[in-house]
């Protein structure tokens, strides 16, 4: 199979003053396209260090990352912004909407960046949300 995602002895290591904690050490994955896979764990045990880095909002102290075979700490952080908006999509724990905008904007504001007109924004906007029961 294809891999959409794959990560090869990733190691990350946070500094807590003289301390090294070792989130993750020598990672080894690889997400088939297609697959769904879970990701479970206790508390501090890596998870949200993990998605982070496949989320390219981080990266390893070690190892490489392969984003649908792209090399993720090879480029420019120019093409990692571009590589997010068209091939990544995260859902943070907390919603982090922008207060002062609609729903509709809200969720249109990644079709915005993306330079996409704004009847076609909306249109999109309104379906995405009435598919997850927020019509208004």
């Amino acid at each position: 199979m294809d891999a959409i995602v794959e990560l090869v002895n990733v190691t990350k290591i946070y500094n807590l003053g003289e301390v090294e904690v070792y989130a993750l050490r020598k990672i080894n994955i690889k997400i088939n396209r297609g697959e769904i896979l879970g990701i479970m764990g206790p508390s501090g045990s890596g998870k949200t260090t993990l998605l982070n880095l496949i989320g390219t909002l981080d990266k390893p102290d070690s190892g490489k990352i392969f984003i649908d075979g792209m090399d993720i700490g090879s480029i420019k952080e120019k093409e990692l912004v571009s590589l997010r908006r068209k091939k990544i999509g995260y859902i943070f724990q907390f919603y982090n909407l922008i207060p002062v905008l609609t729903a509709v904007d809200n969720v249109g504001l990644p079709m915005l960046l993306a330079g996409i007109n704004r009847g076609t924004r909306e249109k999109r906007a309104r379906e995405l949300l009435e598919l997850v029961g927020l019509k208004k």
